[in-house]
């Protein structure tokens, strides 16, 4: 993969420090010396010590990054929202894992995004996950297609850059809900359970913001962004105020509705683009079973 950039200072500059101002890491430039790939100013091969002048023009050639060997198939289709040759957004189901673990090493949405990969024959099939979701959580997942995007989107999730916007349907003190709110409570660890987290003053800050989309007499359904990314944010702070989400039966939630899963999707990501710097927005409709309850009277 070829990317170009333009020297356009007054002042020399050698061209590892140019690159680093690109967002190019120490690593992708080892990568580039030492697996393959090339460093070329104006079509001519040169390494990071070279002094570049106004008007010089910066080639370089990343090499590609095969496949996780290891990494098993899973041929169960994806349902892609978007994809360019940077990046690939899919709308993960419920049940379906982000990534393998030990005892469970394949169904998982990075499984079936390389076995993508491999039938669309990519040069690059190293699977670069850069927005996760819990198991039983759907919605819009985004992955970058090679090293260099995943750099640039880590970048983006430091400096909050990525907004992630999730509907929930929860039930319980639905009186304790104003229509526009936060909740601003840090979470820990639970330490009676190996999986389970808590509100606690000894957690890390974690603050959630919601609004009420609709209200019935035995649920509601809230547009939630996250400010702070906490394991279990959103399930926690529900929980907390009382009002855990539908079919969370670790939270409390409620198991008669008609949702046997946490009813948490995610129906919207907002970044700019890695490379063309456009923003991106994608939204993505509530999954079946989440729909069937609120559109119900």
């Amino acid at each position: 993969m070829k990317f170009t950039y333009h020297y356009t200072k007054t002042v020399p500059q050698q061209v590892k420090y140019f690159l680093k101002e690109q967002g190019i890491s120490k690593g992708l430039l080892a990568k580039i010396k030492f697996q393959g790939g090339s460093i070329f100013v104006n079509q001519e091969e040169q390494n990071v010590l070279f002094s570049l002048k106004q008007h010089d023009r910066v080639t370089i050639v990343i090499p590609d990054e095969g496949e996780h060997e290891t990494m098993l198939l899973d041929e169960t289709p994806i349902e892609i929202v978007f994809e360019d040759e940077h990046l690939l957004i899919v709308n993960k189901p419920a049940g379906v894992s982000s990534i393998p673990a030990q005892y469970h090493p394949n169904g998982t949405m990075a499984n079936r995004v390389k076995a993508y990969y491999r039938r669309q024959q990519y040069p690059n099939q190293v699977i670069h996950v850069v927005t996760r979701l819990d198991r039983d959580t759907s919605g819009l997942m985004l992955f970058a297609k090679h090293g260099f995007a995943h750099a640039k989107m880590d970048v983006q999730l430091r400096q909050k850059k990525v907004i992630k916007k999730y509907q929930a349907l929860i039930a319980g003190e639905l009186a304790v809900l104003a229509d526009h709110g936060e909740i601003d409570q840090p979470i820990a660890r639970d330490l009676t359970s190996l999986l389970k987290r808590k509100v606690s003053p000894e957690g890390k800050p974690a603050r959630t913001e919601y609004w009420v989309a609709k209200q019935k007499p035995q649920w509601a359904l809230v547009d939630i962004r996250l400010h702070t990314g906490r394991t279990h944010q959103i399930r926690v702070h529900f929980s907390a105020i009382g009002c855990p989400l539908l079919g969370d039966d670790m939270y409390g939630g409620r198991m008669d509705l008609g949702i046997e899963r946490q009813a948490l999707h995610c129906c919207q990501l907002q970044f700019l683009h890695p490379f063309t710097e456009a923003r991106m927005a994608f939204d993505c409709p509530l999954a079946t079973d989440m729909a069937i309850v609120a559109t119900s009277h």
